[in-house]
């Protein structure tokens, strides 16, 4: 990683991430602002705020969040990178427009932001860019000065997110029993999107980035677990926690399917391995800890799930490394940008037509931007 330490131009870093619950209370609101402008009646939220009223309707992700903060501000401080770091989210508390407002109140005005998103695709990459620029809208529309925010590039194969997953991986394997462990099926599993959405995700000219980038990761992953075991483990990329209309065609394998179909094909035990996601949210939670495992539990399938990477110390270095990167690349200097297996280190800057969204609508961040050139 980077030995540098100017973070100029940036004078801060965003965290940016999608907001949960934390009280029964806050449940349908906050699926209100997730789903505004579906059309989506209150009675049908109360139904899919089911999973979140399972654990008291908390969301882990904001208690992730606040972890991650704490991670972030001690490997900055331990590494003397004097970059003051913020939390945002889109659809809860803290919201993003005004963590940005109080940004700009304290001065900042060349803003890097990462994203709790690792790949691309528009709920991924875009969406984010979107609320960005929403988020400045508003502050445009109360005449404050804009701050110029460049959100980090995906980090899905930077070592310091790839190496936690790995190590979750060996731990699952190890806790399953000695007599089904050689024979364990790796089940990596990701949020599942509109094929449509998949097949249009990263660069107009390129597509399907976002099933791709989730591959090359599994591949690197149980390569080095083949690599540090001795035991090439059988493998496949599968989806959960689809939400979209029947007639919809989304990303499958389910990963419920899939286990029926090990327990069918004679497969002893299955360590599920959540590469989509950065921390244990109510996607892992509820789809995969309480629901996939309930599933195995009734086949007789002995089954594991593996760490998210989280507040990993690993992958907080792997973001000041990110930024660091990043700000030398702004100011004309080359740096190193890790990334591991074939498909090598994103772009920083989200070209035109990059996971389009469903219909027009200005997004920041991106080649596209309408506040790349107005603001510092």
């Amino acid at each position: 990683m980077s030995d540098q330490r100017d973070p100029a131009p940036y004078d801060a870093l965003l965290l940016l991430s999608f907001g949960g619950p934390e009280g029964p209370d806050d449940v349908v609101p906050f699926l209100e602002n997730v789903t505004r402008g579906r059309g989506i009646p209150k009675e049908r939220l109360k139904e899919v705020g089911q999973h979140y009223f399972l654990f008291g309707g908390v969301s882990p992700i904001n208690d992730q969040n606040r972890a991650l903060l704490d991670a972030l501000r001690k490997d900055f401080a331990e590494h003397g990178l004097d970059l003051p770091v913020h939390w945002g989210n889109r659809n809860w508390a803290p919201y993003l427009t005004d963590t940005l407002r109080e940004m700009v109140a304290a001065g900042h005005r060349r803003i890097a932001v990462l994203a709790t998103s690792a790949y691309a695709s528009y709920s991924g990459c875009r969406q984010y860019r979107e609320n960005l620029a929403d988020a400045l809208a508003t502050l445009e529309a109360e005449g404050l000065e804009l701050p110029r925010v460049d959100k980090l590039r995906h980090y899905f194969n930077h070592p310091g997110f790839v190496r936690p997953m790995i190590d979750g991986v060996l731990q699952s394997l190890a806790d399953l029993p000695e007599d089904v462990r050689a024979g364990a099926h790796l089940a990596f599993t990701t949020h599942s999107i509109p094929t449509s959405s998949a097949d249009t995700s990263g660069p107009a000219d390129e597509g399907g980035a976002y099933v791709r980038e989730h591959l090359d990761v599994a591949r690197l992953i149980a390569d080095a677990v083949r690599d540090e075991t001795g035991t090439a483990h059988p493998w496949q990329l599968v989806y959960q926690s689809r939400s979209g209309a029947p007639h919809i065609p989304w990303l499958e394998p389910d990963i419920c399917d899939h286990l029926e179909e090990l327990h069918a094909s004679g497969v002893p035990a299955a360590v599920m391995v959540p590469i989509g996601f950065v921390s244990d949210h109510m996607e892992v939670l509820y789809d995969l800890d309480t629901e996939a495992t309930a599933k195995a539990a009734e086949l007789g399938l002995q089954v594991r799930r593996s760490a998210t990477v989280g507040a990993d110390p690993r992958f907080a270095a792997a973001v000041r490394d990110l930024v660091l990167e990043r700000a030398a690349s702004e100011r004309g200097v080359n740096a190193e940008r890790c990334a591991l297996g074939s498909l090598g280190a994103s772009h920083d800057l989200c070209p035109v037509g990059c996971c389009p969204a469903r219909a027009p609508k200005p997004a920041a961040a991106g080649a596209d931007s309408p506040y790349a050139s107005r603001t510092p």
